[in-house]
């Protein structure tokens, strides 16, 4: 086990609960399935010996048992890499590279066929797509891999948006894979769609495992134009097929599907061919494809897309499509056959094709050349497509997006399984015409679409499924689940049907009788009707007898001669029955083995099936009824239940029995209200029917009950008569004596007298009462009962009392106790009057003048009915009007409180009928509530603003403690809307505004009952709602607080906007993460907000609210009232939360100990994270009470100056703290103590500096030590003052180097922000061949037109084009080169200019150039081995020197603008911009910046920056531009400078010339001063004139200046060939016999007389040493490292692919090396070094205005020209050895040096390891070159100046041509002269 296994066992347990076993099949078991939340589920596999699952995922790899159970587990990322650099990824050449994900894009078996699987197959997207092995038993086991792949071994797309496909094939024994892979736009070029690659390495071959090498590809010249995607690949009948969809480039160029097919075995893709898929109704792209079977025969089925317009985006319409294979392979046959035997042609009609832009075509072979090759041969045209599609209709349409698809074939009917975009499983029928039908869905996971990778298993049982997160096992079928016939024909599953005699759903196979009649009975089938039992007879019978039941089956199987059936009642056994005609009759079971009747019922209902043996065939109900159930279940009236039954039930009187029968055993029957016979019905049951005493009996008193009966004659025996009453449970028996009425026929009834009593508190007691006779009980009406009452229980005071009804005889008793009685038991006398009202609560105790609010009053005695005190309430001497709903009798009075005329107060009062009053103990008060004022006075249309209306007595009405929810009576509006009210006072009400339909102002109101307050000085507006346009920055730290500034409009309509944040916190969901996808849980979500401030119309500042860390952020937004605007609404981009910042402390050693700081240098803070949601300008830092100025801020470095002298601390401690604060993140990070001493620690680079000044001085001292030593004591003595001088120096220079290095920090700082400036203006491709080609020319060909005489024109062209084919003949254009090369006077100049002549004319037809390139350049190896090799190429010295640059220039001119342009533009906008920064010497040419000694500016120029404001017109309107130059800079670099700024990344070319405009200083209205170089002010001194600057003019900062256009009379010629190029003034120019200075007079004086040279000296001395400033060099260098590292890396680094043109002509090299044995290696990497970077990139280094757009001054050029030296050094393979005698500009990069010849030697290395084979892909890529860029060619000027050489040199040549046979053979000779003859009418010998 792996050492993983813990971390395995581990997630193995957590994820146990989440694999759910199969329950048995006799219930419908939930599907298997297992979360994978880890990552993204990519791919799914399927091993079908052992039935293992493998699922490739983001990063990582599972095994899976065939029930989904974990068995292992690898991970495959995430990974250091980045699509754009090669493997293997190192960071430091890979700058962009980072931790990317790996995502899974190929999982295939390696597997013999027959045997088992070897190992699993596994490509990611990371490194290229390179694949591994992995094993089948431990996916953590790797078997195989590679750490330094090469370029041949990239497989699968490295974009994970990008498809890869593959299948596995053998072939003779070999595994092969052939894969198909979409097109990336990043990466290596020139990857094949289709490939065929080796499993594993092959001893007679070298190439390794997974590579393409010597193997068949699919070559496509632009694969961005048809950008394949690709769906399926499988492997049938020996041929190889691909889905995919493309661009149809040949036809509309629309995206369609096509199907390609190639023969298993074809290793040179001969047999390629493909054809189009059509599904009708425009379904164009393909999503998912399976092969299966459809009507016995192969059929591919394929899922469609709706695209939109012409975009490879499918729709969510989809279709699947069904495509037979044998008529797919016709179409392929018929398009190969075309292609060979009639050249694509049918009737004149192209039918078939050649694609993918290669250059072949279809042919006529003979006709049986597809039978002789059917897999195609060297001589066969491939790739052919078909011009016309396979049509197929749509199956089945759905909506949304079919994404996976799979088949089944069951009983020879085909089933379609359908994964849709929504998570969805579909279940299709297909039916035998080509239409489906979905007869099922399931839902697998709503959260994800279905992978395309839909599996079957080996049993075909069950599918697996694979969603983004999860994988389920799925029944196909779950026949067994359906228990009856009915459900199992209604689900209409294909797979299943109904086995009648087996009673059961089952697949046909599984019926054992299916091939028999209505045996296996089939949804689908002619008969899907169920065996059902029809015309039961009886349905219904008695269960006191057995009768025998018939019934006929409808659809009953067919059954043998000696097979026999049954019928089965419930649960009895069952018992034959007999079979005549179509009748079936079965005798009824036994009445003693019928159930009994459910408790509650009459009757029962039995099911009857119809059985075979065991198996129920069909059933039905039949019901038993029980009469004497009938009698039992009513015990009030058993007859009147009995003969009113549903069922045929009569009454045996005398017997009391209820029975089916119509004899009774006593006579005496009363039947059936349904029959005829007489008596009948209820009305004949005897039966006491009324009291005829009163129902009302009080407690406790003798009472006599009388009872009225009739029917009663029956009775003729004297049996004795008794009163039963049940009272609370229990009987009470009284004797009973009968009194008969002879005229009415009825019987009277007297019962025995009793007192009545019952336990309960209630009132009243409700008591049935019944007659019985003897033990005889009879019938007595439902609704006859006895009403027992209690004057006492309930009347609590005299008022309840009296109210009672009177015939209740209740009074209220003046005993000792008062209480309520019946009044015969009052002994002391009733009262007749009650005593007075006692009110003990009123609520509320205040009320608006104008009433209206309910008053509620609680006591006693409050009268005996609503009447009695309807009149009598009066509140402080108001009426108040009682509501008679809410009146409870003598307890609780509700009145509505009427309007009074003034402010007043006093008691409620309540009078009784107008006699007995009673008076509160309360005051109420009358009170006049006030509106003050509102707050605020506006709001959004949506409502939500909170509103504070100030005032007095508001509380008025309400109770005096309550809270918001029982507010009553008190409402506020706005106008007509209401306003919620949240709080009240007694002074102040709060309310939240609801929605408005429109704006405008509105009255506020407070309606206190029926009091209405109206505030009509202050009025509320409603305002449009606010709107958010823009809110920025989008991102924060989860700390919070940055500010976000937000714009818009109507913002300060909201009183208190937020912005608001909902988040679950991380334990909420990491605890979700784990629970069972099954079950829905979802924690409660956190918001957290923050007030937004500074709030205007249009803009506001709001902080981000603060979050706690790794919480999962669902929700952000601003909050203005009830407008509610989601962040992501606004960008279209989300709000996002970074992970909070590290900052270290600064003294990381020992936290607590302060860091020693140097006045005037910076504070460097180092972290990471710092930038993710943060920028310089928002960090604050403050070292004690003073802010440190932040002057860059990276990702893990801040940097700031801190103030000169040491800042006071903020608390007791003695040092100030550096505190940074980053919105709410606040990090202490130490203390910082300035440091007093004089001498600060100076950075690496100025040790060097410092060093490097100090060994000149210390040098100087030892040079005058040995020149003293010799001499005198005085000379001694003069030393020693030398010596003190040198020590001045010397310190000095440390000074200087301070400074020096002062100005790099801030330099650093700025640059980079600087640099990248606006777009790159790249020359188009005419310039930049015409200045590559001819460097320096003017009027070069490319330029020119053909100037001839219209007469001529025709003539000569058509000579020219015949020098074109003759140009097109190899041996004539070799010959014609050598030829050349021989004469004497054919100079170094003509053999280039030739040679670009030849790149001109053949640049249509680039891979022929390069074809010859390589022989002329064969021959040049040739010349240069027998001398001496290594000088090769040094020079451009032949024709095809020249040519070999002109290609590599072809070749890379996409590398220079996709990839090495910007860094090479950021390096020279570096230049510049350091360069401007400094004075600069408009004479000499000499800089204070650069890197370049002989240029370097060493004395001490004293200069400072001026900001000019300038005037630039921008269409009508002037808009002042600032503009930094410097008072020393002349007014022509001024010039430059502004238009610099103005014109900042335009094109050089496009923008006005300096010398074309002048330069007027304006002040005040009419001051207008126009300056120039030159005028009556310079100052001359003696010879010497200087150049004016602004300086002479003291032009002040901040001064305003315009450029204005100069006369034409002043202009001088205008330049017709601008390069960009600029040189300064020349030194020593002549003017009017003066010289021109600038800064610094040149050296060059005349001869001085000695007697002046020592005073010279002493002045000379005065100067600091000119060495000194070399540290210059140093800070120039060290700004500049990043830019030119950059420069260097793009074009040697290997991390992205090297130019496809590179590898090739290096292999070129190598072969010719291997050709002619030459072994050593510094040879070739001496060749590789003068083809490359000596031949094209220091060209392209010391000129980069031959691709930009861009002026390069002479100081400019000389800085390039020390970087492009650096460059040859490093590509040299001689030891760097530097010394004292070195140039300084090898000691500048010393140190680097050795580093970029390693970046060389790799670049070398890895393209020499990589595997060859690039050819192929080279002659797509010139042919794409060609087509490209050939019209940019001026091809008939080109051929024209190249005929002026064959005319100079004419007969040598035609000597050469006929001295060769082969020229002979071909005539060239005669060809060239007939050229001469058209193009000069020269006269030849013809």
């Amino acid at each position: 086990m792996p050492a993983a296994a813990p971390l395995l066992l581990l997630l193995a347990i957590l994820w146990w609960p989440l694999v759910f076993p199969l329950v048995p099949s006799h219930l419908q078991s939930p599907p298997t399935f297992i979360s994978l939340n880890g990552s993204r589920l990519n791919h799914l596999l399927l091993d079908s010996h052992s039935g293992h699952v493998y699922v490739g995922a983001v990063n990582v790899l599972y095994h899976l048992s065939p029930e989904l159970q974990l068995l292992s587990w690898g991970k495959t990322g995430p990974k250091l890499d980045s699509p754009d650099c090669l493997p293997p990824i190192d960071p430091t050449d890979c700058t962009q590279a980072e931790t990317t994900d790996n995502t899974n894009k190929l999982l295939l078996l390696e597997e013999v066929k027959g045997g088992n699987p070897l190992s699993l197959i596994v490509c990611g997207t990371v490194l290229q797509g390179i694949c591994e092995k992995r094993s089948l038993e431990n996916v953590s086991q790797v078997l195989y891999k590679t750490d330094n792949p090469v370029d041949t071994q990239y497989v699968a797309a490295n974009d994970p948006r990008v498809s890869t496909v593959g299948v596995v094939v053998e072939q003779k024994g070999v595994l092969l894979m052939l894969v198909g892979r979409g097109y990336t736009s990043k990466g290596p070029g020139g990857i094949p769609p289709i490939t065929m690659r080796r499993l594993a390495a092959v001893p007679r071959h070298s190439a390794p495992a997974f590579s393409h090498e010597e193997l068949g590809k699919l070559v496509v010249g632009s694969y961005s134009e048809y950008n394949n995607h690709f769906v399926k690949a499988f492997h049938h009948n020996n041929y190889v097929y691909f889905v995919f969809s493309r661009r149809d480039v040949w036809g509309k160029r629309e995206y369609r599907t096509y199907v390609s097919r190639l023969c298993a075995g074809d290793p040179n893709f001969y047999s390629y061919v493909e054809v189009p898929l059509s599904c009708g109704g425009g379904y164009n792209l393909a999503q998912a494809a399976v092969l299966g079977t459809h009507h016995g025969q192969p059929a591919l089925f394929v899922a469609m897309a709706m695209g939109q317009a012409s975009t490879p985006t499918p729709t969510d319409r989809s279709a699947l499509c069904v495509y037979m294979v044998e008529k797919l392979d016709k179409a392929l046959h018929g398009a190969q056959l075309l292609c060979y035997t009639q050249e694509g042609k049918d009737n004149d009609n192209e039918k078939a094709y050649i694609e993918y832009e290669v250059s072949s075509s279809c042919l006529k072979l003979p006709q049986d050349s597809l039978t002789e090759y059917p897999c195609g041969g060297e001589h066969t045209p491939s790739p052919i497509a078909s011009a016309i599609a396979l049509e197929a209709t749509p199956a089945f349409i759905w909506t949304p997006s079919i994404t996976a698809v799979t088949t089944a074939t069951e009983a020879n009917h085909t089933i379609v399984l359908l994964g849709d975009k929504s998570g969805k499983l579909h279940k299709v029928f297909l039916h035998e015409n080509g239409t489906g039908t979905k007869y099922d869905t399931v839902e697998v996971d709503s959260e994800s679409p279905i992978n395309a990778d839909l599996l079957l298993d080996s049993t075909k049982q069950n599918v697996y499924v694979l969603t983004e997160r999860k994988v389920t096992k799925l029944h196909v079928a779950q026949c067994e689940k359906h228990l009856d016939c009915r459900s199992c024909l209604s689900n209409r599953d294909p797979y299943c049907g109904w086995c009648s005699l087996e009673g059961r759903c089952t697949r046909k196979m599984d019926c054992a009788r299916h091939a028999e009649l209505r045996h296996w009975i089939w949804s689908y089938g002619r008969e899907r009707k169920c065996a059902s039992i029809d015309s039961l007879q009886p349905a219904i019978q008695s269960r006191d007898e057995q009768t025998r039941v018939s019934f006929t089956v409808l659809q009953l199987p067919v059954l043998s001669k000696d097979e026999s059936l049954s019928c089965a009642f419930g649960s009895l056994a069952a018992q034959p029955a007999v079979v005549k005609e179509n009748r079936i009759t079965c005798q009824s079971p036994a009445p003693e083995q019928l159930p009994l009747s459910p408790p509650g019922n009459d009757h029962v209902s039995v099911q009857m099936a119809l059985k075979f043996g065991d198996v129920t065939i069909s059933h039905t109900n039949i019901t038993f009824y029980d009469c004497k159930a009938v009698g039992r279940l009513n015990a009030t009236s058993p007859c009147m239940a009995c003969v009113s039954s549903m069922w045929p039930c009569h009454w045996c009187v005398k017997d009391e029995l209820c029975t089916h029968d119509k004899n009774c055993p006593r006579q005496h029957v009363i039947y059936n209200s349904r029959e005829q016979s007489t008596p009948r019905g209820p009305d004949s049951c005897p039966c006491v029917w009324a009291l005829q005493s009163s129902p009302l009996v009080p407690v406790g008193f003798d009472t006599e009950l009388s009872l009225q009966g009739k029917n009663l004659d029956i009775f003729e025996d004297e049996e004795d008569y008794m009163c039963v009453l049940v009272i609370e449970g229990q009987e009470l028996r009284l004797r009973a004596t009968l009194d008969r009425s002879k005229e009415t026929g009825t019987h009277m009834f007297k019962c025995a007298a009793h007192q009545f009593r019952y336990s309960g508190k209630q009132f009243e007691y409700s008591a049935p009462v019944y007659l019985q006779w003897g033990t005889q009980r009879i019938d007595s009406a439902p609704h006859l009962r006895l009403q027992l009452y209690d004057c006492s229980a309930g009347q609590s005071d005299c008022s309840q009392c009296r109210a009672v009804a009177a015939n209740y005889g209740c009074v209220w008793c003046a005993d000792e106790t008062p209480g309520c009685v019946y009044n015969q038991s009052c002994t002391s006398g009733t009262m007749d009057t009650c005593p007075p009202p006692l009110i003990t609560e009123v609520e509320p105790l205040t009320g608006p003048l104008e009433g209206g609010i309910l008053l509620t009053i609680q006591g006693s005695n409050l009268g005996q009915s609503f009447q009695d005190i309807q009149t009598g309430v009066t509140v402080a001497g108001v009426s108040c009007r009682p509501l008679p709903e809410a009146y409870r009798i003598s307890t609780s009075i509700v009145c509505e409180l009427q309007a009074s005329a003034n402010v007043t107060a006093g008691p409620v009062i309540i009078t009784v009928r107008g006699s007995e009053k009673g008076e509160s103990q309360q005051t109420f008060s009358y009170q006049n509530p006030q509106l003050h004022t509102i707050v605020p006075v506006k709001g959004p249309l949506a409502g939500g603003t909170t509103l504070t209306v100030n005032g007095s007595q508001l509380l008025t009405g309400q109770r005096t403690e309550q809270r918001s929810d029982q507010i009553t009576g008190l409402q506020v509006f706005l106008g007509s809307k209401p306003c919620r009210i949240n709080e009240v006072s007694d002074t102040r009400l709060i309310c939240r505004t609801s929605h408005s339909n429109q704006t405008g102002k509105v009255l506020v109101k407070v309606v206190f009952g029926k009091a209405e307050r109206i505030l009509d000085r202050f009025l509320f507006s409603y305002m449009e709602d606010p709107v958010i346009t823009d809110a920025s920055p989008t991102e924060s730290f989860y700390g919070g607080g940055r500010v976000i500034n937000v714009t818009g409009q109507n913002l300060n309509v909201v009183q208190h906007p937020k912005m608001s944040v909902s988040y679950e916190p991380r334990e909420s969901f990491e605890v979700r993460r784990r629970r069972s996808t099954q079950f829905s849980y979802r924690s409660p979500l956190a918001v957290s907000q923050s007030l937004c401030t500074n709030v205007t119309s249009e803009q506001m500042i709001c902080k981000s609210p603060e979050v706690p860390p790794k919480s999962r952020i669902v929700r952000v937004w601003f909050e203005m009232d009830n407008v509610h605007i989601d962040f992501h609404t606004i960008k279209n981009k989300p709000f996002t939360y970074h992970p909070n910042p590290d900052l270290f402390q600064l003294n990381s050693e020992s936290h607590g100990t302060a860091i020693r700081f140097k006045p005037g240098g910076v504070l460097a803070v180092e972290g990471k994270g710092l930038t993710l949601a943060m920028s310089r300008e928002e960090v604050l830092a403050r070292l004690g009470k003073e802010e440190c100025d932040v002057k860059t801020l990276d990702n893990t470095h801040l940097y700031c100056e801190p103030p000169e002298e040491q800042p006071l601390a903020l608390d007791d401690d003695d040092l100030p703290r550096l505190t940074v604060l980053m919105g709410n993140l606040a990090f202490d990070l130490g203390l910082v103590q300035y440091d007093n001493d004089s001498h600060s620690p100076v950075p690496l680079a100025a040790q060097i500096g410092l060093a490097a000044g100090a060994a000149v001085v210390v040098l100087i001292v030892l040079v005058i030590i040995l020149m003293y030593r010799r001499k005198s004591k005085q000379a001694l003595r003069d030393y020693k003052k030398v010596l003190v001088q040198l020590e001045t120096l010397e310190i000095n220079v440390g000074d200087q180097c301070r400074k020096e290095f002062t100005d790099l920090m801030t330099e650093m700082m700025d640059l980079s922000s600087d640099v990248g400036g606006p777009g790159i203006p790249f020359l188009d491709y005419r310039t930049y061949a015409e200045r590559v080609f001819f460097p320096g020319q003017k009027g070069a060909p490319l330029s020119q037109n053909l100037d001839l005489p219209d007469f001529r024109r025709q003539t000569v062209e058509q000579g020219l084009g015949q020098l074109n084919n003759l140009l097109n003949n190899r041996l004539f254009l070799i010959r014609f080169i050598h030829t050349l090369e021989a004469q004497q006077n054919f100079s170094q100049r003509d053999r280039g200019y030739v040679a670009s002549l030849l790149t001109m004319a053949l640049h249509d037809k680039l891979e022929y150039f390069t074809d010859v390139m390589k022989t002329l350049l064969g021959d040049l190896v040739q010349q240069y081995v027998a001398k001496n090799p290594k000088l090769m190429l040094r020079r451009t010295e032949t024709v095809v020197e020249k040519m070999l640059t002109n290609w590599m220039s072809i070749c890379l001119y996409s590398f220079l603008k996709e990839v090495a342009g910007e860094p090479l533009y950021k390096l020279y906008r570096a230049i510049k911009y350091q360069v401007d920064k400094g004075p600069v010497d408009a004479v000499t040419g000499k800089a204070k910046r650069t890197l370049n000694d002989s240029h370097l500016l060493r004395e001490d120029i004293d200069y400072c920056s001026v900001t000019l404001t300038v005037l630039v017109k921008s269409g009508v309107e002037v808009q002042p531009c600032p503009v930094k130059v410097l008072d020393t800079d002349t007014i022509t670099q001024v010039k430059d400078k502004i238009l610099d700024q103005i014109y900042k990344g335009a094109p050089f070319s496009q923008r006005p010339a300096a010398d074309s405009l002048d330069l007027e200083w304006r002040s005040g209205q009419a001051g207008h001063l126009t300056l120039s170089d030159d005028d009556v002010t310079a100052i001359v001194q003696g010879r010497w004139k200087r150049i004016n600057t602004l300086q002479h003019y003291k032009v002040p900062d901040g001064a305003t200046v315009a450029l204005i256009p100069r006369s034409q009379s002043s202009l001088g010629v205008n330049q017709v060939y601008q390069t960009g190029e600029k040189t300064p003034m020349l030194e020593g120019e002549e003017e009017e016999g003066l010289r021109l200075w600038h800064l610094v007079k040149p050296s060059e004086d005349p001869e001085i007389p000695k007697h002046r040279k020592s005073s010279m000296r002493e002045r000379e001395r005065a100067k600091a040493i000119p060495e000194i400033y070399l540290t210059r060099l140093l800070s120039m260098k060290g700004t500049l490292q990043k830019f030119v590292d950059d420069v260097f890396v793009a074009i040697l680094s290997t991390k992205r692919p090297p130019p496809i043109a590179v590898r090739f002509f290096f292999d070129f090299l190598d072969d010719m090396a291997e050709k002619h044995g030459i072994d050593d290696p510094e040879t070739v990497h001496i060749w590789k070094t003068n083809s490359l970077p000596l031949r094209f990139w220091v060209n392209i280094l010391k000129n980069p205005q031959f691709v930009f757009d861009v002026q390069v001054t002479d100081s400019v050029d000389a800085v390039l020209s020390v970087i492009a030296q650096t460059f040859i050094d490093s590509c040299t393979t001689s030891e760097h050895k530097v010394g004292r005698d070195s140039p300084v500009n090898k000691l500048l990069y010393a140190r680097e040096i050795p580093r970029y010849k390693q970046l060389v030697e790799r670049y070398y290395s890895d393209i020499h390891n990589a595997v060859s084979g690039c050819y192929q892909e080279m002659n797509s890529t010139l042919t794409e070159l060609s087509g490209s860029f050939a019209s940019e060619m001026n091809s008939l000027v080109a051929l024209h100046e190249l005929y002026k050489y064959i005319n100079k040199y004419y007969d040598q040549i035609i000597m050469s041509l006929e001295e060769d046979a082969a020229g002979q053979k071909m005539q060239l000779a005669y060809r060239l002269q007939q050229v001469a003859a058209l193009v000069e009418n020269k006269v030849t010998d013809l």
